[in-house]
């Protein structure tokens, strides 16, 4: 088998999709999290390499302004983005910072505007946003993106006017932001929160030059909708850029996960300029758990440690024989690695396997039988988890299929 055989078989797409990763603004904000500026430095190099094309980054606290600086500085083979309110503060906080593009993030809804600014009218709030994006774009030269906060609930009418105001003042790309998470990725859906309505809407009722979907997982939906936005583009936008986060970390439940946005459009549309970069996705996956502290769930697609991992005799014993049973594609292609745990579930087939991977040589009978037998009794005793590796080669020294530790 290989690759070939069940992916790269879509026509290829009439759009050029464009990863924007924003974990590093996005991300970070979700709760328990931070990260160093080195840290920082080493995420953005480590996104540039999987072929994220460009990075959104916060530039407000001094933590924020040296990681700025450090990627800067790297060189990176990707754009650099810089996140701001609708205020020129925030603009000219980004100029300094050698930015040459930024996001402007705004509300587009009625419940933001009423929640957040009572006394000023729609037509206010659009005017400060249309001063700000002018300045931005034409005073200072910058590429401006809109970031359309809370999309997808918003009316529809006032949204174009919104859209066509800030595209003649400047702005390059319009974010669709499904802000709480409720877009549909059905094409019958409405305009409203609609994915594909609001993706082609904005093409033919609107003088945006280039389109952006910015998706949240309340309703676990984020992937599918950007996924969806792809779609919907395909044909009608030249591009349209892809907003995600890393291991899908961000407020709330989070953002789609850059790591599948990647391989679907890789895999299932033949996007072959991720090709060579994929293996780099576990790797930067580890780092940025490690350097936000964020705990990767072990069975997250793609990048767990459990993505690749079998226990069960019935898939243990089809894995020996042949991956393609139970895996979709080799773990080496995304970095991962193929483990067969030892377990409640664990058949004799998967322990003389771990057996034989552990001493080099195959035992007898009788041999696994005891190791079989030795098994059972752990977990009649309570035992829920896995056993590690250390737990069983203690077994195996027990039973003297394996030598005696060294000491030293």
């Amino acid at each position: 088998m290989k690759l070939e055989d069940f992916y790269f078989k879509m026509p290829k797409l009439k759009t050029e999709p464009i990863i924007d990763d924003t974990t590093l603004r996005d991300g970070i904000q979700m709760p328990g999290l931070a990260v160093g500026p080195k840290d920082a430095a080493r995420i953005a190099q480590l996104l540039s390499e999987t072929g994220v094309e460009r990075l959104e980054l916060f530039h407000y606290q001094e933590p924020d302004k040296k990681a700025t600086k450090l990627i800067h500085g790297l060189k990176l083979d990707c754009r650099i983005a810089g996140w701001c309110r609708a205020v020129k503060e925030d603009v000219d906080s980004a100029i300094d910072l050698g930015f040459n593009e930024v996001g402007i993030s705004h509300p587009v809804s009625h419940i933001h505007f009423n929640a957040k600014w009572p006394d000023k009218t729609s037509e206010q709030l659009l005017a400060k946003m249309v001063d700000v994006v002018e300045y931005a774009a034409k005073d200072h030269g910058l590429r401006v993106f809109v970031h359309g906060e809370d999309s997808t609930r918003a009316d529809w009418e006032f949204e174009k006017q919104w859209v066509n105001a800030v595209a003649d003042a400047g702005a390059e790309c319009y974010r669709i932001c499904d802000t709480v998470g409720i877009g549909l990725s059905d094409p019958a859906a409405s305009v409203v929160n609609g994915i594909p309505a609001k993706v082609k809407a904005l093409k033919n009722e609107t003088r945006i030059k280039a389109l952006e979907i910015h998706a949240h997982d309340d309703f676990g939906n984020a992937v599918e909708n950007t996924m969806a936005a792809v779609r919907a583009a395909d044909g009608v936008w030249e591009k349209i850029y892809l907003s995600t986060t890393y291991l899908g970390i961000g407020e709330r439940a989070g953002n789609a996960e850059t790591e599948k946005v990647l391989l679907n459009l890789y895999l299932h549309y033949g996007v072959m300029k991720y090709l060579g970069k994929t293996q780099k996705l576990k790797e930067t996956a580890d780092f940025i758990g490690k350097a936000t502290g964020y705990v990767i769930p072990p069975n997250k697609a793609i990048v767990g440690d459990y993505g690749f991992s079998h226990e069960s005799g019935i898939h243990a014993h089809g894995i020996i024989n042949d991956p393609w049973t139970y895996e979709p594609y080799p773990p080496e292609l995304v970095g991962n690695i193929r483990r067969l745990t030892i377990g409640k579930q664990s058949g004799k087939g998967g322990i003389k396997h771990k057996i034989i991977e552990l001493s080099g040589k195959a035992p007898s009978d009788e041999q696994l039988a005891k190791v079989v037998e030795r098994v059972k009794e752990i977990y009649a005793n309570g035992r829920r988890a896995s056993l590690k590796e250390e737990e069983f080669k203690k077994i195996l020294r027990a039973l003297n299929l394996l030598p005696e530790a060294n000491g030293n």
